[in-house]
């Protein structure tokens, strides 16, 4: 990192107005591959944008489509208190401050008829003053695993991190993430972007809109995405045949390892 970003990095970087949680990010995934072969896609998606202080609270016929479980991410949290702390305890691993951070704000999946998979979760760090102390990204892999990666953006959301965690086969664990965050009251999006020896590699965004999540909404979306965890994981292995049978390399998976949280 540059002295200049180290400098930007360091400002505080203040929220406009944030919408009323529980919300919906209703939108797209996109993924491009750039390289040795390109392939790209794009499907309809939507996640929950929760505090982590306030579970939503829905009635009984909703919660079958959206349950959430606090073991379902980091270290496995027995509640959701317990999961603020995993998530502040990454930003002091990192070396970011989490002293002052009052609200922690998570884009993630509800689990769906009792399935959830989540390739990345995003978890704002927020002070009492609305400044974003940094961003926990959690990420998981299809063999089990999880890592978390902390960062902390510049004031335009932009941030920077060296990849090491192993989440698609045709991919090893080295290069470097550029990320670039946005939330506000509106929209909410997620763009990461894996370069590796000054080369683009792939391209993976998440963005929707914020939709306030009362039961109407939440059934008028489940009925529009219907299965939504189902498909993502169906999704990843459909587009990972693919590629197989494209005879796009196969990385070596290494040996697991301890989870970066705990």
């Amino acid at each position: 990192m540059t002295e200049t970003r180290e400098r930007a990095a360091a400002r505080p970087q203040t929220h406009p107005t944030l919408p009323s949680l529980p919300a919906l990010v209703v939108g797209q995934v996109h993924h491009t591959r750039h390289t040795p072969m390109r392939h790209t896609f794009s499907h309809r998606h939507y996640q929950w944008l929760l505090d982590l202080d306030e579970p939503p609270r829905l009635p009984a016929c909703v919660r079958p489509v959206a349950s959430f479980r606090p073991q379902d991410h980091l270290a496995g949290a027995a509640t959701l208190p317990e999961l603020k702390a995993n998530v502040l305890r990454c930003l002091e691993r990192a070396g970011i401050p989490a002293e002052g951070v009052t609200r922690v704000v998570a884009l993630t999946h509800a689990r769906v008829l009792g399935h959830v998979f989540d390739p990345m979760t995003a978890y704002w760090c927020l002070t009492a003053d609305g400044s974003l102390r940094g961003v926990v990204v959690e990420v998981h892999n299809t063999y089990g695993g999880r890592h978390a990666y902390a960062v902390r953006p510049d004031p335009s959301g932009a941030a920077s991190v060296d990849k090491d965690f192993y989440v698609s086969p045709f991919n090893d664990t080295s290069g470097e993430y550029a990320i670039r965050f946005h939330l506000d009251a509106e929209r909410v999006s997620v763009g990461i972007r894996l370069h590796r020896e000054g080369e683009l590699v792939l391209t993976a965004v998440v963005d929707g809109a914020v939709v306030p999540a009362t039961p109407a909404s939440v059934v008028r979306t489940v009925a529009r995405h219907p299965l939504m965890t189902q498909r993502v994981s169906a999704l990843i292995r459909m587009h990972g045949i693919r590629l197989w049978a494209r005879r796009l390399p196969v990385q070596s998976r290494p040996a697991p390892s301890e989870e970066s949280v705990r």
